[in-house]
Formats: C-alpha cells, structure tokens, sequence
C-alpha cells in the first residue's frame, strides 16, 4: 500500500512539471484517454463485461458537452456535467437491453447499440455530420478561470483525471467493488448469497458510462471540436487495446496502455517523416501513415510476451521476487 501511495505521489509531480517540457495540449490529450480507459477497465477488467460500445458513451458526451458550450452558452463545468450526463442516460439505457446477456452476446448487443447511435449522430443536424462540431468555446471555469491558456487548462483537466481516478479507486476498494469482483470470478455463487447481480452490472456499467463521458467531454473542451471518430466502433476497439496492452484488471494499467497508444500515434508519423527525410528513401514515410499497422504489431508482441499486459506482468513478477525471498 505504501508502495501504490509512492508511485502514486511520484506519477502526480511529474503530471505537475509536465507543462514545463511538454505540449500542454498533447498531455490533455493523454489525460483524456488515460481517464476513458480507466472508465472502461472498470467495466472489463473489476466486473467482467467486455462493451464493444464504449465509444457512445465518450462521443456521445463530446457532442453534447460541445453542443452547450457552443449554442447554449454555458459555463465549462456545466458543460462537462451535462456531458456526463447524457453519458450515465445512455448507459443507462444501452446497460438495461444488454446486461441481461453474458459474454459475446453482451458484447455485440452493446456494439449493434453504439453503431445505431454513431448513425444518429452522422445524421442529427446539431453534430455537424461529417464536418463534426467546431468552434466549441473554452470559456470561463465557474465564470471567473479564463481557460484560454493550455497550461490553465492543463491543471484543470489533471484534476479531473486525478479525481475521476481517484473516484474509480475508492469504487474498487468499496464493499460495492468487492461485489463486482465476486460477479467476475463466479457469477453462479454471487447470486446464491444473495446479491442481484444484474443490479450491480447495471450500476457498475453506468458508473463506467459517465465516466468515459467526462473524458469525452473534457477531450471536446480541450481540442474545440467533436467528430464522428470519437463515436466510431474503432475508438471502442482502441480504448480495449489501451487496457489490454497496460494491464487488464490493473489500476494503473489502462493508464500506462492509453499513454503507449496515444503516444505512438502522434510520433510515428512525425518518425517516419524524419526516417524518410535523413535516409533519403520515401518508402520510410508509410510508417507514419501505417500506425493501425504498427500499433496492432505491438499488441501482438505485448499479447505474446505480456500476456497479462505490462504493468500486470511487472506486479505478477514483484509477488513472484516477493514470494522466492
């Protein structure tokens, strides 16, 4: 315990001197994502549901947080709070058709409703289709913090990444969280002592929904502008690879795997435009533009060699070092 407190402390300083040697946008960008996976391996790695539909949730917000900030003319935390919002509505409704089924049959009901509603999305008239939604205003936090500035910004999306952390830790570590883990390992057993198991996975998939919607709506408040990407089935795929890659199950896993994903997609094409530059061979230049390609080689290698993904294996090897001394 006064390990995870240390690493903790020692992760929080370096996000606080970050701005200093970083693009502050860049690192709101991974805060976002980092905070999205954390929201999803909830769901997966303490409840045992794999949702193909999480991007609902994180576009979904972005949309409507954007939509109030832009039309509507409200205030930065009334516009992540609504986004939130119709995040916990959706995941309501999407959790009460699909949580009755287990497994793959849960998985696509939740990816056949997310597809529905990125088709909503591509055709309602307040998203912009195509075009997406642009021009989303920063605005004045509580009508008085001047949000223009990145590094202003930054601090305040570090704190709603720290405190959207922070709430999943203490869900895990609850009496409620102990009963999520018990539906994980043996459903069958959770229901004869008495627990309504449905109950809790609605719940847990709400809890998991919102949140995914506060990094939806704070990464629109960021960038000022939403798009169909964010809602797209792709981006639920990459949020599983995030969490598989860091460690499923893990607190601090999906954080380390959105970091390693996101990081790689803005600097491989920059990579490989450099390689192409020094070497003189424009073959170099697909790197950049083949980043699916190799990001899913990475998966490979990390499924091969990390089956229990980086930071799962770390811990699996310090209890393994622990137990030998």
């Amino acid at each position: 315990m006064i390990d995870k407190r240390i690493g903790y402390g020692l992760a929080l300083a370096a996000a606080l001197i970050a701005p200093a040697v970083m693009y502050p946008v860049f690192l709101m960008k991974l805060l976002c994502f980092a905070l999205f996976a954390c929201a999803f391996n909830l769901l997966i790695g303490f409840t045992g549901l794999l949702s193909f539909g999480h991007a609902a949730f994180f576009g979904g917000a972005g949309y409507v947080a954007g939509h109030a900030l832009k039309v509507w003319g409200v205030t930065p935390e009334i516009g992540l709070l609504l986004g939130t919002a119709a995040a916990a509505v959706i995941g309501l409704i999407m959790g009460g058709l699909a949580i009755r089924r287990q497994g793959i049959y849960f998985t696509m009901i939740t990816l056949a409703l997310a597809q529905m509603l990125y088709f909503i999305f591509l055709q309602a008239p307040f998203t912009g289709g195509e075009d997406g939604l642009q021009g989303v205003p920063r605005g004045k936090l509580f009508g008085v913090l001047g949000l223009q500035s990145d590094t202003t910004l930054y601090y305040v999306v570090l704190a709603i990444a720290v405190a959207g952390f922070a709430l999943i830790v203490r869900i895990v570590h609850s009496p409620f969280g102990q009963v999520l883990k018990a539906v994980k390992e043996n459903e069958p057993r959770a229901i004869s002592l008495g627990y309504d198991t449905d109950r809790y996975k609605l719940l847990a998939f709400v809890l998991s929904a919102a949140l995914a919607g506060l990094a939806g709506a704070t990464k629109t408040l960021v960038l000022g502008f939403e798009t169909l990407t964010d809602a797209h089935w792709s981006m639920s795929g990459l949020v599983v690879l995030m969490t598989l890659v860091g460690g499923l199950g893990t607190l601090a896993g999906p954080i380390v795997g959105a970091i390693l994903i996101i990081a790689l997609e803005n600097r491989l094409g920059d990579f490989g435009a450099w390689l192409a530059r020094v070497t003189q061979i424009e073959g170099f230049q697909a790197i950049g533009e083949s980043v699916t390609i190799v990001i899913g080689v990475i998966f490979i290698v990390c499924v091969l060699a990390f089956r229990r993904g980086i930071v799962g294996e770390i811990l699996h090897w310090r209890g393994r070092a622990r137990a030998a001394g």
